[in-house]
């Protein structure tokens, strides 16, 4: 405990407590409101908490809860005695004059107990850090998933009557129908497939997956060069798999069409060396944030989102790849744990208000035949969560023409799900040398 609050009551406001179960007790119906703010145990006094859950237990049962009916609840439930008895039951109405004000009592009651929560995790932080056993970093994201854990409990849920939900959407209607555009999300650089999704749309989950050396990164790193260098548009890049600066080297040789193993080995003409430094310029200006964190975890993750979102404004976010993030809970099975973290993302999608592409491993029988939904990896509950899911698929090199590696690999991008759009198949190159994708079309005009 922290000096001088070592005897001081813990927050709390009997009176609104009181006010909130008795405006319940008045009338049935505002249980609807309080149901999404409250848990029995937000309430300190441990008599209010009883008289809640059973107020509680009567809803679940379809029953009308009034001083009466809840009183024979506690009573069948031996917890009577435990509320204060019925006279307490009783006198919870005495100080209400209607159920009018049941929302402020309700959110009064919430607030104080997220300040005896906050005061709980504060203790417990106080004594770990004294503990010099465990490690700073153990201390410190454990209490990031407990204060994380407190927000996510908080929210509360409502509804919006259609007529508000339609002014927006007509709104929304209205915007596009002067604009005519055909892109309204942000331009993946790819224009047939820009055509068939008008772009990576907001709060939505979009999921790339592919065999190992197929190129999920290089496809990632081309549509986010793309928006961050093209588009100037605030893109992050999570790279679990390699570090920052084998990741740019990649992105140099993309943008200055510049062999790779050139830039790696040191053999540069000094031609190379001016379209280097013309794409480093490009990329220098570019607002484009690479995040490098290898094990990275689904809570350190979701922080480092949310601080990108609100102090960059980043409008997307790629991640490379999905099953390298670990689990806060490595109890769970790993399949369990793959489903907790598409959730997340999922929920951090519509969170931030931006989509999300996350890049997924495939299963050894994607080498065989097309990749399918059933292809991805670890867990059938990523593509239940993404809302655009798209496979890379190409033959394998002994099947490529001699003369097609300069011309670069044909690779099918394969558009399996859109829950807002329809499916369908792109033509890509993948221009190894360069590790980077292009368009047949692009390809050719290069040339």
């Amino acid at each position: 405990m922290a000096p001088g609050l070592k005897d001081k009551i813990p927050p709390h406001d009997t009176m609104a407590e009181q006010a909130t179960l008795g405006a319940l007790l008045l009338d049935g119906d505002a249980i609807a409101t309080a149901i999404q703010y409250l848990r029995p145990d937000d309430f300190y006094s441990h008599a209010n908490s009883k008289v809640y859950d059973a107020i509680l237990q009567l809803f679940n049962k379809g029953l009308t809860a009034d001083i009466l009916t809840v009183s024979e609840e506690l009573r069948q439930n031996g917890k009577l005695e435990e509320a204060g008895g019925h006279a307490y039951v009783a006198s919870l109405t005495n100080g209400v004059p209607s159920s009018a004000n049941i929302e402020y009592y309700a959110q009064t009651v919430q607030s104080y107990a997220l300040r005896r929560a906050l005061l709980r995790v504060s203790n417990e932080v106080i004594a770990k850090t004294f503990d010099t056993s465990q490690e700073s970093r153990s201390i410190l994201e454990e209490t990031q998933q407990q204060i994380f854990e407190l927000n996510d409990k908080r929210q509360t849920f409502s509804f919006r009557d259609t007529r508000e939900i339609l002014k927006q959407t007509i709104e929304v209607i209205d915007r596009l129908y002067k604009l005519k555009k055909n892109i309204t999300g942000i331009p993946s650089g790819f224009e047939e497939l820009d055509k068939l999704t008008a772009g990576f749309q907001a709060s939505e989950l979009i999921i790339i997956g592919a065999r190992p050396s197929v190129g999920k990164t290089a496809l990632a790193l081309t549509m986010a060069s793309h928006i961050a260098i093209r588009n100037k548009i605030p893109t992050a890049f999570f790279t679990l798999e390699m570090s920052d600066l084998a990741l740019m080297l990649r992105l140099i040789s993309s943008e200055a069409m510049i062999h790779a193993n050139a830039i790696r080995t040191g053999f540069l003409t000094s031609a190379d060396f001016n379209h280097l430094l013309e794409a480093a310029s490009n990329i220098y200006d570019a607002p484009l944030y690479i995040v490098d964190m290898p094990n990275m975890k689904l809570l350190d993750l979701r922080a480092q989102a949310r601080r990108l979102r609100a102090q960059q404004r980043v409008e997307i976010i790629f991640i490379d790849y999905l099953t390298l993030i670990s689990s806060e809970n490595a109890r769970l099975q790993r399949h369990e744990q793959i489903a907790e973290i598409s959730r997340s993302l999922k929920s951090l999608a519509r969170e931030l208000k931006i989509p999300i592409v996350a890049l997924s491993q495939l299963t050894r029988e994607a080498e065989k035949d097309k990749p399918n939904l059933s292809s991805i990896r670890e867990s059938g509950s990523i593509e239940q969560d993404a809302d655009v899911v798209m496979f890379l698929h190409r033959e394998r090199d002994s099947d490529q023409k001699p003369n097609d590696m300069d011309a670069g690999k044909k690779t099918n991008l394969i558009l399996a799900k859109q829950r807002n759009g329809p499916v369908g198949t792109i033509e890509l190159l993948f221009m190894a040398k360069y590790t980077k994708f292009v368009s047949p079309a692009e390809n050719s005009y290069n040339q």
